[in-house]
């Protein structure tokens, strides 16, 4: 994941340590320009007068020329001349790796922010310097909400129930049976419930899953009350001394007002801890996009995003965060229950900007 995406950030620190080396080249000479002339000018007598032409053409060159003097202590400044190209070159990149506009806007105005004006020692590269800002820009932008998922299990009250939402066909029902081994590696008892009453075959699948992970699962007839499973199922975990209540519902458009009713049922009778939404990465702006209607109309408390083994632009990863203020706590990486990672900002901007050397 993230390998179009990673090189796209490449390219830019490329884009701008290229032209930073320019306008230090062109700093060298004026340096080396400046020392010759001060060489060979006598000094001026005390009672001698600024020649006006030289004030004309100091003020003409003011820029320069702090950047000669800068350049001949060891230290070059960025400038907005030198990233507004490599800027404008990375927002069409980063749109072009559907990444959401306005997050593409974003990265590129903290960018601007960070980089411009920014004075380095010649001994740590402009490279380094970039590396950071990104750093610091896909950090604020991806971080956005976060919470730690098991810290929060631990604390939860049991048992703890997660609801799980999204459109049909992203492996709402799959992401549910590797959560259940996740929690099941950490400790805790899990109960699966299958919410998902209206579709053929909903039962058999989770019932599949349960029975492969050693799970009991509660279920009713096909096309019952959503609300009465989660229910029951709640009454079960707490009868029976279990941790944690994992409930599927159906796949539904943000659109469908009677699947949303139902959404809203169950959080009405059951109070569900955590709302998950769950999409693919493969996505990009649509799962974004969905994302955002979904917690418009129930509101999420957390994204999983699946297929992200398949997905070498990373736009949904790096946009939902940003465009819904909710967090993406997990991303399905292949089709075992173990292929399940824990989503870390820290670890995700490591691996997108490809440098160890960045601030936690």
């Amino acid at each position: 994941m993230f390998d179009s995406l990673k090189d796209k950030l490449g390219r830019f620190k490329s884009d701008v340590e290229e032209s930073a080396e320019e306008a230090d080249e062109a700093a060298a000479a004026a340096a080396s320009e400046a020392k010759e002339t001060d060489t060979a000018e006598q000094p001026a007598g005390p009672d001698s007068e600024p020649d006006a032409d030289s004030e004309s053409k100091s003020g003409d060159d003011t820029s320069f020329t702090e950047r000669a003097k800068m350049f001949a202590t060891g230290k070059t400044k960025i400038t907005e001349e030198e990233l507004e190209g490599p800027l404008e070159q990375l927002e069409l990149a980063l749109l072009q790796g559907d990444v959401e506009m306005s997050v593409a806007q974003s990265i590129v105005e903290k960018l601007r922010e960070e980089l411009v004006g920014q004075t380095r020692a010649q001994v740590k590269t402009g490279e380094i310097v970039v590396e950071e800002a990104i750093g610091e820009a896909l950090k604020e932008v991806i971080g956005v909400g976060q919470f730690d998922f098991d810290e929060r299990i631990a604390a939860a009250e049991k048992p703890v129930t997660i609801i799980f939402t999204g459109v049909n066909g992203v492996g709402k029902t799959t992401t549910i049976a590797k959560l259940s081994k996740y929690l099941e590696d950490r400790g805790y008892d899990v109960v699966l419930a299958n919410g998902d009453t209206y579709r053929a075959g909903a039962n058999e699948q989770l019932r599949e899953h349960a029975e492969a992970l050693g799970k009991k699962l509660i279920t009713h007839e096909q096309g019952g009350d959503p609300a009465a499973v989660i229910y029951d199922a709640v009454e079960y975990a707490e009868a029976n001394d279990a941790d944690v209540v994992l409930g599927d519902t159906a796949g539904r458009l943000h659109t469908s007002n009677d699947l949303m009713a139902q959404l809203e049922k169950i959080d009405r009778v059951v109070g569900p801890d955590l709302t998950l939404f769950v999409d693919e990465a493969v996505a990009g702006q649509d799962a974004t996009q969905r994302a955002k209607q979904f917690n418009d109309a129930a509101e999420i408390d957390g994204v999983v995003l699946t297929k992200a083994d398949a997905d070498s632009q990373g736009g949904a990863a790096i946009s939902i965060a940003h465009v819904t203020g909710k967090p993406i706590l997990f991303l399905g990486t292949g089709q075992g229950y173990d292929h399940l990672e824990t989503f870390d900002p820290e670890v995700i901007v490591q691996r997108l900007v490809g440098t160890s050397e960045l601030e936690a």
